[in-house]
């Protein structure tokens, strides 16, 4: 036998950088602790210019003039890379913004659109234990394939999923076989399904009322 096991065992750091928006709503009582939501978009708006992390979801709606009753974090994901690849970044910048600011870390949501929708699963199931709820739209999931205990752990986690049924992007089978899995593992999910959208499902689902109602009756501590 020409070769030995071994074992790798060293402690190393990294630097992390991530520009972001970041929107805080008047705060009349300094005891009182905000929910946050981590918005992450979708790949067109990837690169070194903020401005265009606003052109959809949430913070675009803070841009013409929505005033959310919670912290709204949305980072930019850097050009020619995945979300994925930045998961200890959007980690450490959770911890930056609860450090800063009187966030009630029991009320944080997950969501994102598209490649942001996909990167909302895999950091959802990554790390279950930072989310409150979690709300992807027009994702998908190929990522849990192998692994299904993994999905199987955001069964107690309440979640929201939006998608078009017309989406040639992101099919709408993805989302489908998603929601399937968790049911599966015995969870909840709500599915909503708009019948004449194609891949921009994220205006409709990010203009619905309710939405924002549900995910601010969610709480790891109930």
């Amino acid at each position: 036998m020409n070769q030995k096991s071994a074992t790798l065992s060293k402690q190393i750091s990294k630097t992390v950088v991530l520009d972001y928006l970041l929107h805080i709503p008047p705060v009349r009582d300094p005891d009182h602790k905000l929910p946050l939501m981590l918005f992450l978009h979708g790949s067109g708006e990837r690169g070194d210019d903020l401005s265009r992390v606003a052109i959809h979801g949430p913070p675009k709606l803070v841009e013409q003039g929505r005033d959310f009753p919670f912290i709204l974090v949305s980072p930019q994901c850097p050009a020619d890379t995945l979300w994925s690849t930045h998961f200890d970044a959007l980690n450490a910048l959770l911890d930056d913004i609860i450090a800063a600011y009187p966030v009630d870390t029991s009320r944080i949501y997950l969501t994102g659109l598209s490649m942001g929708g996909s990167a909302a699963w895999n950091f959802a199931a990554m790390y279950p234990e930072r989310f409150a709820a979690l709300v992807p739209v027009c994702g998908r999931g190929d990522w849990y394939i192998g692994d299904p205990q993994q999905l199987c752990g955001l069964a107690q986690m309440p979640i929201w999923v939006f998608h078009g049924a017309l989406d040639m992007v992101i099919p709408l089978v993805e989302s489908a076989k998603l929601v399937q899995a968790i049911t599966t593992c015995g969870g909840q999910v709500r599915f909503t399904v708009y019948p004449e959208a194609g891949h921009d499902s994220w205006s409709q689902a990010y203009a619905t009322e309710e939405l924002y109602t549900w995910l601010l009756q969610q709480s790891r501590s109930s």
